[in-house]
């Protein structure tokens, strides 16, 4: 919407947002832009045509930084294309004796965790026998009470 606003009253094919003004657009998402905005839009003149540039009021222009690639012909780009994935990068250990003993002590707080679930388990299992049985004990003593309460009825 802001860039059709501004192509539309500075009479301008290409309009260029600031960093600062896209940031204010998309802060509360794409669902919910500002209402209302103050921009300042300069008008530059270039080598490669005009075009407005658009930012948020007091802030100052930064400079665009405008990329240039020079492409390779026949077999050096393809083979700079396969001589650009990332290499393997293998972690050492570090020689610090303190950071070895560290990692060792880890190790076995781990261990130490592991074999202390399933102590966890069966705690957890004994607690729901013990639900269970009240649970059980609830319902004969109802059942005591209700039949109780029957005899003294008739």
């Amino acid at each position: 919407m802001t860039r059709a606003f501004l192509q539309k009253h500075m009479k301008v094919e290409n309009v260029k947002l600031g960093r600062h003004l896209n940031m204010a657009l998309w802060a509360r998402g794409r669902r919910s832009p500002p209402h209302k905005i103050e921009v300042s839009v300069e008008l530059i003149k270039d080598k490669e045509g005009d075009y407005a540039y658009a930012e948020i009021v007091g802030v100052q222009k930064e400079a665009l930084k405008i990329v240039v690639e020079e492409k390779k012909k026949g077999i050096a780009s393809k083979l700079e294309g396969l001589t650009r994935s990332k290499p393997k990068v293998e972690k050492k250990e570090s020689p610090n004796p303190k950071a070895q003993k560290q990692k060792e002590e880890e190790k076995k707080e781990k261990e130490k965790v592991l074999r202390e679930k399933p102590l966890e388990k069966e705690l957890a299992k004994e607690a729901d026998e013990k639900h269970v049985n009240k649970e059980n004990q609830e319902k004969a003593r109802e059942d005591r009470i209700v039949n109780r309460d029957m005899k003294e009825q008739n």
